[in-house]
C-alpha cells in the first residue's frame, strides 16, 4: 500500500481515516490501477472531504475522498462537467466510484492564489483574473442551464441561523431566547426578500483565493483553476463577488476591492451598479453572519479551532455590511442580543 504522510496542523493531526474507510480506499485505488502509488494526504479544509496526492513513476493525480454520508460526489462531477463545458478551468476527472465516494482527479499543482499571495505575488493581477472568470461565468448564456437548487429564502435563512445557534451562545454564554431568535430571523426575511428571488447566476458559493489556482499565465481565464464548487446553487451574481472581496480569511484592501469593482462593472449602468452594491451588502452581511457561526461550530463540534483566528475579521466585515439602511432591522436585532459582538475573541 502507499506510504502515508502525516502533517501536524494547529496541534493536531491533519489526516485521519477509519480502518473501514481505509479498506474502501484501498479497493478503489486497486480498481483504478493506483494501488502502488505513494499517497501524501493534504491538509484538510472545513468540509468532510479530504484529498491526497498520488505519485508514481509514470505520473500523478489527486484522490478525493468524499464520504457519501456527508458529501455529494455526484454534484461535484456534474458541476465540474458543466463548468468545463462553459470554458472554465477545472480538474479533469480520471475515475470515480459514486457509491464509495471516491474520485481520481487531475493534479493541477500547488499554485493557489493564497500561496502566491503569501509568497509576495502582486495581488491585483490575481484578483482581476478572478474577476474576469466571474464575468465570463455570469455573462455566459448557458451558465444556469443546470439542474441545481435555488439559493432561495429557505437556504439563506438556514445559513443566517448559524449565527444565533453557534456564535451567540459562544459569545454571551447563553442561547438566545425564542423571542430573540424569532426577531432575528424575521429581520433577515425582510431584508432578503428581494435578493432571495434571484436565479440568474450560477453561484459557486466559496469563491475566494483559497479556491483559485494558476495553471498557466495570468491573462487567460483558461489558466485560472477552480476548486470547491460542489455546493453551487442558482442565485444572485453578487454572492461570489462579495465572497472574493470580503474574504473571511484574508484582508482585502479598499484599493484592491475598488479595482475589482471597476473591472466587473465597466459595462454596467449606474442603476445596475447601485443594485449590485446593495445585493453585495445584503448577501455580504448574510455571509459574514453565517461564517461567524460556522467558524465557532468548526471549533466546538469538529475540533478545528484554527478558524477562530479569523473571527475578528469576519465580525468587522459583518459590522460594516450592517451599516446599510436596508439591514437596520438585522443590525438592531444583533446588537440587542450580543452588544459589543465586534470585540469577540475566542
Amino acid at each position: 500500500k502507499g506510504r502515508h504522510v502525516w502533517e501536524r496542523v494547529g496541534g493536531r493531526m491533519a489526516h485521519s481515516i477509519t480502518p473501514e474507510r481505509q479498506g474502501a480506499r484501498d479497493v478503489f485505488l486497486k480498481n483504478q490501477g493506483w494501488q502502488d502509488a505513494e499517497v501524501e494526504p493534504l491538509t484538510p479544509d472545513a468540509s468532510f472531504r479530504s484529498y491526497a496526492r498520488l505519485r508514481r513513476e509514470t505520473g500523478g493525480c489527486m484522490l478525493m475522498d468524499a464520504p457519501p454520508a456527508h458529501e455529494n460526489l455526484k454534484a461535484y462531477l456534474d458541476i465540474t462537467a458543466h463548468l468545463r463545458d462553459l470554458g472554465l478551468r477545472v480538474a479533469d476527472t480520471l475515475g470515480h466510484d459514486l457509491d464509495a465516494g471516491f474520485a481520481l482527479i487531475e493534479d493541477m499543482g500547488d499554485a493557489t492564489f493564497t500561496r502566491l499571495l503569501n509568497a509576495g505575488h502582486d495581488a491585483e493581477p490575481l484578483y482581476l483574473l478572478a474577476t474576469k472568470v466571474l464575468k465570463a461565468l455570469h455573462d455566459h448564456p448557458r451558465a444556469v442551464d443546470i439542474d441545481l437548487p435555488p439559493y432561495d429564502m429557505t437556504a439563506l435563512l438556514r445559513e443566517a441561523e448559524l449565527f444565533v445557534d453557534w456564535f451567540v451562545p459562544a459569545f454571551r454564554g447563553s442561547a438566545p431566547t425564542d423571542a430573540e431568535k424569532r426577531g432575528y430571523m424575521a429581520a433577515w426575511q425582510d431584508a432578503l426578500a428581494g435578493v432571495s428571488e434571484a436565479r440568474h447566476a450560477l453561484v459557486l458559493r466559496d469563491y475566494h483565493v483559497d479556491n483559485l489556482m494558476i495553471t498557466g499565465g495570468l491573462e487567460d481565464i483558461s489558466h485560472c483553476g477552480l476548486l470547491d464548487y460542489q455546493d453551487a446553487l442558482l442565485g444572485a451574481p453578487a454572492d461570489d463577488l462579495v465572497s472574493l472581496v470580503e474574504d473571511a480569511r484574508r484582508d482585502v484592501s479598499d484599493e484592491l476591492r475598488s479595482a475589482v469593482m471597476v473591472h466587473y462593472t465597466k459595462d454596467m449602468s449606474a442603476a445596475q451598479v447601485k443594485a449590485l452594491e446593495l445585493d453585495m451588502a445584503l448577501l455580504g452581511a448574510q455571509r459574514h453572519a453565517k461564517v461567524a457561526g460556522i467558524f465557532v461550530r468548526l471549533s466546538k463540534r469538529d475540533g478545528k479551532p484554527i478558524y477562530l483566528g479569523h473571527i475578528p475579521r469576519v465580525l468587522r466585515l459583518l459590522s460594516k455590511a450592517l451599516e446599510a439602511t436596508e439591514l437596520s432591522g438585522v443590525r438592531e436585532s444583533i446588537e440587542a442580543m450580543v452588544p459589543g459582538y465586534q470585540q469577540a475573541r475566542f
